[in-house]
């Protein structure tokens, strides 16, 4: 758990969410899908690995808001390299999110603060929300 200010000044509370063991993230491999909320609207999130660390990022293309994997938690191109929307083929860097090639050039996906911790029951992924991007209720 980890604490940050409020927009009124005061200390908030960000709970921690597991995503998963970080054995099932494999570098250029399947991502981990998580459904997510922004304000009432329901999002899907995703977290993947490269060059070992892991990422995360809402499921949503810089250039039309769409979702970017293939199959679901396909999120990489052949080559393990890049991330790549399968609607319109906008690829992304995966360590940053900027778009690299294709229609939305520049821009870039919303990014997630992902950490790595050992836990009681090994290694694993977390997700710190933010204020705006929230985990759907369980």
């Amino acid at each position: 758990m980890s604490t940050g200010v409020n927009e009124g000044g005061g200390e908030a509370t960000v709970q921690a969410v597991r995503v998963c063991a970080s054995g099932e993230l494999v570098d250029g491999g399947l991502g981990v899908r998580r459904a997510a909320r922004i304000g009432a609207d329901e999002v899907v999130v995703f977290f993947v690995r490269y060059e070992g660390r892991a990422h995360g990022y809402l499921n949503r293309c810089a250039h039309v808001p769409m979702e970017l994997d293939w199959a679901e938690g396909q999120f990489f191109e052949s080559s393990g390299l890049y991330l790549m929307c399968a609607t319109h083929g906008a690829i992304y860097a995966p360590d940053t999110g900027k778009c690299v090639g294709g229609p939305c050039r520049g821009g870039r996906l919303r990014a997630l603060q992902v950490d790595e911790r050992d836990t009681p029951e090994g290694r694993a992924v977390f997700w710190l929300p933010d204020g705006e991007l929230q985990p759907a209720a369980s």
